[in-house]
């Protein structure tokens, strides 16, 4: 049974606090930017699946699902905080959140930096458990934050897809 937090929008210090933990996961999810060369002979050889989308959809998409994640974290945060949820919980929700973050962080390295399509899937396979996890953990504290983070499992298993395509047709 999930603990719901309040409804009630949040005061100017917690819309603060979830903005800035927006662009707090923004920051760590461009960790991965100086891996991402699209330029690069190495991928300028890939045959890519027709569903590749356009190289622009990922700078749109990206932030604001690291938005989305950020403000989803500050919610079970604030839920800990004010005690409308259990401390363990809400250490359990933010401890799955900050482990599937590094691991997203870690594909691009090694899709992009490594040249590696095959241990890009690996990863992403090992981050789909742990993002569905994340989803639940979040709505044992705040069905807000989960249903926050319902937009990036569904960006994560298209990007898994993605992979798999590039890994099978290269």
């Amino acid at each position: 049974m999930a603990t719901t937090a309040t409804s009630r929008l949040p005061d100017r210090r917690d819309a603060l606090l979830i903005a800035g933990a927006a662009v707090a996961v923004n920051l760590i999810g461009a960790l991965g930017v100086p891996f991402t060369t699209t330029q690069s002979v190495w991928f300028a050889a890939l045959e890519l699946p027709a569903f590749y989308p356009p190289g622009w959809a990922f700078g749109v998409v990206w932030p604001i699902l690291y938005a989305l994640l950020g403000a989803a974290a500050a919610l079970v945060y604030l839920a800990g905080r004010d005690g409308g949820a259990p401390t363990g919980r809400v250490r359990t929700a933010l401890a799955l959140f900050g482990v599937q973050l590094a691991v997203n962080v870690a594909w691009s390295p090694v899709f992009w930096g490594l040249e590696r399509a095959d241990l890009g899937l690996v990863i992403l396979l090992v981050l789909l458990p742990l993002v569905v996890a994340t989803i639940r953990a979040f709505d044992r504290v705040d069905r807000r934050a989960a249903a926050l983070l319902v937009p990036y499992l569904a960006w994560v298993c298209f990007a898994t897809a993605l992979n798999y395509a590039i890994w099978t047709l290269n």
